[in-house]
């Protein structure tokens, strides 16, 4: 069974119970996130004793708001269409991702997950072969170098990518233009305070390994095949990783039923959980599998 027919499979009223949207969950969940935000980001600002130390937790939290902000791709963190909208606008420029164009990127990505040649997360940045290229790849590298391109191609209009509607990218062009004058005025702050560098700027550079790490086990050694049950990866891994990925460790959940918002995954998963063809006992278990298939270089 593949995951079309088991989809299919699932009484109505259960499937219309999964795909049921609520404000109050995502309000919570964000409350609880911004919560943690707000610990590590104070004890920065105040330069408490050992605040060094607070930045990789506070650079995790940051980066890991990609997670949140591909939920609103789907428009399934919150009942309310605008919410989501405005959160995933939010979010953009902490990660120099334009939301606009990103949900049509990531649209294509569901459409053609794991196809070598059409899914544009591989051409855009091709799964690490050999060691050195994992490496790389874990960095963050590749990412900071493709973002400010992408800004700068965007905002000037040479947006010409099949997967971006025309009727878009207007609107593109403005979201990249407004970000990028959000960063003149960031780096304008800086004469007065160093305060951004170290609340933002050094966290996403030295949290963005981990969201890499995370990212790479969704799709990473799974077989180039039409079936989701197959070419994506659920990795099972404890609550505080759920939390703080919103639940996108349910991978194979979301890709086979992507309208099913965060807190229905885990109820998902029990339904299909006997189904599941690619997974892993945690990240740690796929990392160590992952390294052991890379290329030796001479």
């Amino acid at each position: 069974m593949d995951h079309t027919a088991l989809i299919k499979s699932l009484p109505p009223k259960v499937k219309t119970r999964l795909l049921t949207r609520s404000n109050r969950a995502g309000l919570r969940h964000l409350a609880f996130y911004l919560s943690a935000l707000t610990l590590t980001g104070t004890g920065i600002a105040l330069q408490i004793p050992f605040w060094p130390l607070i930045l990789l937790p506070h650079g995790i939290l940051l980066v890991f708001l990609f997670t949140l902000m591909h939920e609103c791709t789907h428009q399934t963190p919150f009942a309310t269409p605008w919410l989501n909208d405005a959160v995933g606008h939010i979010i953009a420029p902490l990660l120099a991702l334009p939301f606009i164009w990103f949900r049509y990127f990531h649209l294509a990505h569901h459409k053609y997950t794991n196809d070598p040649t059409r899914d544009p997360e591989i051409a855009t940045e091709p799964r690490p072969q050999t060691m050195s290229h994992w490496l790389i790849y874990l960095s963050g590298a590749r990412y900071w170098h493709a973002a400010l391109p992408r800004l700068w191609a965007n905002a000037s209009g040479q947006i010409d990518a099949p997967y971006l509607p025309t009727r878009r990218h207007r609107a593109m062009q403005i979201e990249a233009r407004l970000i990028l004058m959000l960063y003149a005025l960031a780096g304008f702050s800086l004469i007065w305070t160093p305060l951004l560098i170290w609340l933002w700027l050094v966290p996403v550079l030295i949290g963005q390994p981990f969201l890499r790490a995370y990212l790479l086990a969704e799709h990473g050694l799974c077989p180039p095949v039409a079936d989701m049950l197959e070419n994506t990866r659920t990795t099972f891994t404890n609550r505080v990783v759920r939390l703080l990925a919103w639940n996108m460790p349910y991978h194979i959940e979301h890709h086979s039923l992507p309208n099913v918002p965060f807190h229905h995954l885990p109820a998902l998963h029990e339904l299909i959980r006997a189904h599941l063809k690619s997974t892993s006992n945690g990240y740690a278990e796929f990392t160590a599998d992952y390294a052991r298939t890379l290329n030796q270089e001479r």
